[in-house]
């Protein structure tokens, strides 16, 4: 590894003083007496790309992480000179280049505040061993400058102080701060004097960054080959650089099948057909909600992807039928190793076209994996991907099929150093011919993208569900994802957490962990702790591996059975709100779930605080992390909450102690917040939604909430048949009024809206829907009940003469 003292030393350090610059429409050119080019490019008013070469010209511009779609154009672009520097400015930054060294430093164009500054800058070591340069960046730390992002890190939010690596690795059993895991995303967000930025360091080989682990005052990342290509992004709101983060690198193409958020169970592995069969009835007769079943490498044919063990499965298409007819989506795994096997047609037609990798002196990489010597396909190569996607046409189309999920995919290979691929394997790279070293980070990406558009193709006219373990920067568009193979320990309880969070501010929102540790046998409480986190995940599955004995909801006992079947209940209530979350999600870029600094960088409080986050924008929720806890401490932000189950109200702002035994979870509402509720269903489509159950937080003030409803699974939203009901609620000291505005063609199945009024600081009495005055005054309950269409409802002190006019 390179140190930053080691690279100051070492020549090459810094790039002569600017000899000239030119413009060209968005991109601004600067070169140097040394053959150093800087090429600055306006994206956005509020983003910045900076490209470096140090041999005078660039080489082709790809990348697998930006988004075709992607959002261009800005309101402003100026640029001045004085004897000392050049100075873009937007409407949103001012970027000062010194023309002694190249040096930037990034103002806030409205208030002229510092938000970022180089420190040694750009330089460079060129690599004699393996061609071309070691590239890095050095910036400036500001006075009590916190990190966050880079995706799956297992450590605490807040990097300050920490130092880290991205290069994707099967990481079996990994623990608390093992870098790097499972996957690449080199994303990171400052925050200092309250404001944010991000920068996005795209570079796809090995790379490296420093908060200030080296030497306090300075972070600094870098790359073991590539260029010196980044994205700086400015807030100065968090919630702004993850949009603007997740809208250069894409989001989800589609809303998920909305049965893709309920209750999923996983184990290595369910066989034969009868194991899967017990294990879907049992839930049907405890009635506890699942949605979908896993099957592992066990249904394949001696593990060869594509194929099944008709020893265990005889007939897999009407298994799979008779799955669906009790509600159970049958989701399977594909592994990127391809056995090597003469007889076998997925090897036949990837050795006859050339699709597997290769060494650098020619012969096919070869590897062991579970079928034994594999050979890989190099899904750098849009011909692999095509042929890969097209290899889903039986599984799904044929035999019903509907979600893939995709491991070992960093690439694992067992028994080796490093446990992947050597260096000099070769890769296509979509006709920009390279190496493994720069290859590797996206291969588990160019996997998932395959599998998804043969499963778009196959599943159509439904919505394509995939899961990924490896992952770079962009991945999202594609895929969900979970953090891999973690232990059933409660400090693995405290990771998933973390990463889960840490994820959703990285842009990839569509995230859960293996629920009760893939590894080991957890005890019925810790099981139950981690399904009560689980379900306020945005993925939600419990996996385990075969090893370790079972574990299911029911496999603890009847009183751990109670409380897992309350938990997976509420996750079904909740599902439209989750839905509306993702929706926001896709449209917006509002990451699902929150660290409490992204929820409110105002309080310095929030800057350290890991377990609590917010689920959608209004639910606050704590898990329990420790055994034997009968509650806990946790952190309030800003504002009053209620309490999920009591309803009691907190006045939030500091820490405070909450009851929580076994049997709840510290869960609290956003006043003025509105929750919609369904129904509790065992499985998506089980019921007919007759009526939509919105729960009301009293608020003395003003607030807005929605929700978003569709088809539920298909492409029609995308035709405008959806329904988004927005609601504004003003709270007053008499009078509780609650707006609709509703937008979309989709036609709901049901016709009324129940609304259960919570923390009314009055008795209920006269209510007002669209004009027309119901008296309420002799029922005691704060049940409303209305037309689904309606536009206003006032509901009144039962102690005013008449109703207040506004």
């Amino acid at each position: 590894m390179i140190l930053n003292t080691e690279l100051e030393h070492k020549g090459n350090l810094f790039p002569n003083k600017i000899v000239s610059f030119k413009k060209d429409v968005d991109k601004i050119y600067f070169y140097t007496a040394n053959n150093v080019v800087l090429q600055v490019t306006v994206i956005r008013d509020s983003v910045l790309r900076f490209r470096f070469t140090t041999v005078g010209s660039f080489s082709r511009d790809f990348s697998y992480a930006i988004s075709s779609q992607a959002s261009r154009g800005y309101n402003q672009l100026d640029i001045t000179e004085t004897t000392e520097s050049y100075e873009i400015s937007t409407s949103k930054i001012i970027c000062v280049i010194s023309k002694k060294d190249l040096k930037t430093v990034l103002y806030d164009a409205v208030d002229k505040t510092l938000i970022c500054q180089d420190e040694l800058g750009f330089h460079w070591e060129e690599s004699y061993e393996l061609g071309g340069d070691i590239v890095k960046m050095s910036k400036h730390s500001e006075t009590s400058e916190s990190f966050y992002g880079l995706g799956d890190k297992p450590c605490q939010n807040n990097l300050k102080g920490k130092r880290f690596e991205n290069w994707v690795t099967d990481s079996y059993a990994f623990g608390k701060d093992t870098d790097p895991i499972y996957k690449a995303i080199p994303f990171y967000i400052g925050l200092h004097s309250k404001k944010s930025y991000g920068i996005f360091f795209d570079n796809t080989f090995k790379t490296y960054f420093d908060f200030c682990h080296e030497r306090r005052s300075v972070t600094s990342f870098w790359a073991m080959g590539g260029e010196m290509n980044y994205y700086f992004i400015y807030g100065p709101e968090m919630n702004d650089v993850i949009a603007n983060y997740t809208d250069l690198t894409g989001r989800p193409k589609h809303l998920p099948p909305l049965w893709a958020l309920g209750y999923h169970q996983c184990k290595w592995s369910y066989f034969p057909e009868a194991k899967v069969k017990e294990v879907t009835q049992k839930f049907r007769e405890l009635k506890i909600p699942c949605d979908a079943i896993y099957l592992d490498i066990d249904y394949m044919d001696g593990f060869r992807c594509f194929t099944w063990n008709k020893d265990y499965f005889p007939d897999p298409k009407r298994m799979v039928a008779e799955l669906a007819d009790d509600g159970f989506k049958t989701i399977v795994i594909i592994d990127p190793g391809i056995k090597i096997d003469p007889d076998y047609w997925v090897f036949q037609e990837g050795l006859e076209n050339k699709y597997f990798c290769k060494r650098a002196d020619g012969p096919y990489v070869k590897g062991k994996v579970w079928p034994g010597e594999c050979y890989f396909p190099d899904f750098t190569n849009p011909k692999v991907r095509e042929w890969w996607a097209d290899l889903f046409k039986e599984l799904i189309e044929e035999i019903g099929v509907k979600g893939v999920w995709n491991d070992m995919n960093e690439p694992a290979v067992m028994d080796v150093p490093g446990k992947s691929f050597p260096d000099d394997v070769r890769h296509n790279y979509d006709g920009s011919n390279c190496s493994h070293r720069k290859a590797h980070n996206v291969y588990g990406m160019q996997m998932a993208r395959a599998t998804y558009h043969g499963l778009k193709k196959f599943s159509y006219p439904k919505r394509p569900f995939v899961i990924t373990r490896a992952a770079y920067s962009g991945t999202q568009r594609y895929t969900s994802t979970w953090t891999g193979d973690n232990v059933a320990t409660w400090e693995h309880l405290q990771i998933a957490n973390a990463q889960a969070q840490r994820m959703s501010l990285s842009g990839f929102s569509f995230v859960g962990s293996d629920i009760g540790g893939f590894a080991e046998q957890p005890n019925g409480e810790l099981y139950a702790r981690w399904i009560q986190l689980g379900v306020f995940h945005p993925f939600c599955r419990t996996h385990s591996s075969g090893d370790h004995g079972d574990q299911e909801p029911y496999a603890f006992g009847t009183n751990i059975t109670d409380i897992v079947r309350k938990f997976i209940e509420i996750r079904y209530q909740l599902l439209p709100y989750l839905y509306t979350a993702f929706w926001k999600y896709i449209e917006e870029g509002v990451p699902i779930i929150k660290s409490l600094v992204v929820y409110d960088q105002e309080d310095q409080q929030t800057y350290f605080r890991n377990d609590e986050f917010i689920y959608g924008e209004s639910i606050l929720v704590c898990p329990i992390v420790e055994p034997n806890s009968k509650g806990r401490r946790m952190y309030f932000p800003n504002g009053k909450w209620y309490n999920f189950f009591n309803n009691e109200l907190i006045e939030g702002g500091e820490e405070k102690w909450v009851d929580a035994d076994i049997d709840t979870l510290p869960v609290f509402v956003k006043e003025g917040a509105i929750i919609p509720k369904y129904p509790i269903q065992q499985y998506v489509g089980e019921l007919e939604i007759t009526e939509l159950k919105i729960d009301v937080y009293y608020k003395l003030g003003k607030e807005s909430s929605m929700v978003y409803e569709d088809g539920q699974d298909g492409y029609d939203y995308m035709k405008g048949r959806y329904s988004i009901r927005n609601f504004n609620l003003v709270g007053k000291e008499d009078v509780l009024i609650i707006q609709q505005f509703k937008s979309g063609k989709f036609t709901t199945s049901y016709e009324i809206i129940e609304l259960n009024i919570i923390g009314l600081p009055f008795e209920k009495g006269i209510v007002e829907v669209d004009n027309e005055i119901i008296d309420y005054s002799a029922i005691q309950s704060n049940i409303v009940r209305a037309r689904k269409d309606f536009t206003e409802i006032r509901i009144y002190n039962k102690y005013c003469e008449i109703p207040l006019k506004e």
